[in-house]
Order: C-alpha cells, then structure tokens, then sequence
C-alpha cells in the first residue's frame, strides 16, 4: 500500500464537516486540525473524543481515560500491581459530555475530568505532558517526557466522506513521576517506565472491532517503541502500524496478519507480514464487558512482552525483545 506522508498542517474536515480529502494520510507529529469534531448538529452522536495514557512501569501499570461519545462521557483510572495482581479501578460513566473538556486539536488545551470519584488533568507542559488523576484511594502525578526529536505516528483512517478517524499513537514516552495507593506514595524509576498515548478524533460506525498493540521498552541500548492494529483499518488504504527506534518513527504501509487464540487469551500471539515477524506473550488478561443497551463494549486487552523484528525505513530488520506492552480485541456498539 501506499500512504501519502502529511508534512503541513491540514483540517480534518472540510466546512460541511465531511472528511476534508487532504487530510487522508499519516505524519510523523500532529498535523491535523480536529476542531470540527463535536461540534453539536455535526454528526453528533458519531462524533468520538478521547485522551487514552498507559504508563508501564516494572512494578505497576496505570492507564487513564479521558472520553466523550457525545451523548456519554467514559472516563476511567485503572492501577495493576504486577507482582500480587492486584487493582485498584475506578470507572464513571455519564450522560453528554458536561462532565469533561477535551481539546479541539491535541495539545491545544487540558483535558479535564470533573466528577465526584475521579479528577483528571492532562496538560502540556515544557518537556512533555503531565497527568494527573485523583480518586479516594488512588493518585497520580507522571510526567510523559518528549525528547528532542521524538516522532510518533498520525493517520486519518477513512471508512466514508462521513465516518472516519484521526488517531495519534505516541510510544515509548519515558515516564517519572509518582503513584498513590491508599497513602502509600511509590515513585515510578526512570529509564525503565514508559507512556504511551491513544489520541482519538473522529466519526465512528455505530459498530467495530479492532486490534490495537503496543509496546515500548529497552533492547540492544535501543529505546524501541511497537505500535499495531488491525480489523477496523483494513480495507481503508490506511495503517497504524510503525516501529519507532530512539525517537525516530518508521511507517509500515502493510495489513499484518493476527494470529491469536481466543479460547486461551494467554496463549502467544503472532502478529506478521513482509515487513515484521512478532510474538508477543501475555502475563495477565484485562477483561472489560459494559452493555448499556445504546453503548457496549467487550474486550480483552492483555499486557505482556514483544520479541521479533519490525522493518525500517531504510528496509533494515530490527530485532528486539522484552518490550512491554499489551495487545487487545475490542468490540464496540456506541
């Protein structure tokens, strides 16, 4: 396949609010202006919004979740010890939007949840972008540092001139800063703890399923960062694939193929093709099951490590292994 590479800034939509034509395409840094989704009479009850962070660290894993689905607001705080497994979740759920501010294009503002058992501010601030999120047992306060030069990929997927998404996938972020846990303060050790973020603009189907994978870590004296998806891209002339190799991000252009056991989420995973050859093997199964009726969501995402090869640009194999991460099958009504 071939993808046109964006290097100057475009709009997502056009000013009928359809899906601008130039803006079909992927970058190496946000390009895309979003400001046109959510906007109420725009499609609304397509329109889709999120701020996604996973930190890894070698003791915990946290991830964060900033959402609006127009007439919902899905926000979560989600801390998993590896070692005992044991979690700490706080989710909340709430009609329209009035409960969260989310930029119109990223970076441009804080993302902020308000609600009585969670608070969250995203925001950027010099040297990357700091999260913090607060709930009666649970706080944290974690830089996502952005080197000089760090890439990370952007791609418009495009189902129709009406229904299509902007997404950044940013890996391999490294990450400071603190975990709470009923008083207990736990500092998170640099140079092993990673960020990684799902930035979502878009209009959706009303139904999807996808794969998402990533991972980040250490390898050779590498900082190598995995990002993979598949099922809700294919068709579309688009990826979400790409390896990046300290800070510089390489796009792979092909559908890759999955190969998972669903009967046993533990099991190995094989995600392959011409230009990479992984498996990846889970440590622990996240299940998710929500059915609101009008909203569902099923899932299993599964942290665990990567090792294999992805291509670079320059047509090289890079071999790697012991990159955390996590590898998910999602299916949404929403």
């Amino acid at each position: 396949m071939r993808e046109l590479e964006i290097t100057a800034p475009v709009s997502l939509t056009g000013p009928d609010g359809r899906l601008n034509p130039a803006a079909v395409g992927w970058s190496r840094t946000p390009m895309h202006r979003t400001d046109g989704i959510g906007k109420m009479g725009t499609g609304w009850g397509r329109n889709k919004r999120w701020e996604y962070w996973a930190v890894t660290t070698p003791a915990h894993i946290v991830s964060v979740t900033v959402s609006s689905l127009d007439y919902a607001a899905v926000h979560d705080l989600w801390v998993f010890d590896r070692a005992t497994e044991n979690i700490v979740h706080t989710g909340v759920i709430r009609p329209l939007s009035r409960s969260v501010r989310l930029p119109g294009t990223l970076g441009e503002a804080p993302a902020q949840v308000r609600t009585r058992p969670l608070r969250v501010d995203i925001a950027e601030e010099a040297g990357g972008t700091r999260l913090r999120a607060r709930t009666d047992r649970v706080s944290i306060d974690i830089l996502a540092a952005r080197p000089d030069g760090h890439e990370a990929l952007a791609v418009v997927v495009p189902w129709s001139t009406t229904r299509f998404q902007y997404t950044v996938k940013d890996v391999a972020r490294p990450a400071t800063g603190s975990i709470t846990i009923d008083g207990t303060r736990i500092e998170i050790p640099a140079g092993e703890s990673w960020a990684t973020l799902d930035h979502g603009r878009g209009r959706w189907p009303y139904s999807m399923h996808w794969n998402w994978a990533a991972g980040s870590g250490m390898s050779d004296g590498r900082v190598v960062g995995v990002q993979l998806g598949s099922k809700w891209t294919d068709g579309t002339g688009s990826t979400e694939n790409a390896l990046v190799v300290d800070g510089r991000l390489s796009k792979i252009s092909e559908e890759l193929t999955w190969h998972y056991d669903t009967t046993n989420w533990l099991a190995p995973w094989h995600i392959s093709g011409d230009t990479a050859d992984l498996e990846f093997t889970p440590f622990y199964d996240k299940t998710s099951a929500t059915d609101l009726k009008v909203f569902s969501s099923f899932g299993h995402q599964c942290f665990g490590e990567f090792s294999g090869w992805m291509q670079d640009e320059s047509g090289r194999r890079v071999s790697f292994a012991g990159i955390t991460g996590w590898a998910e099958d999602v299916r949404n009504r929403w």
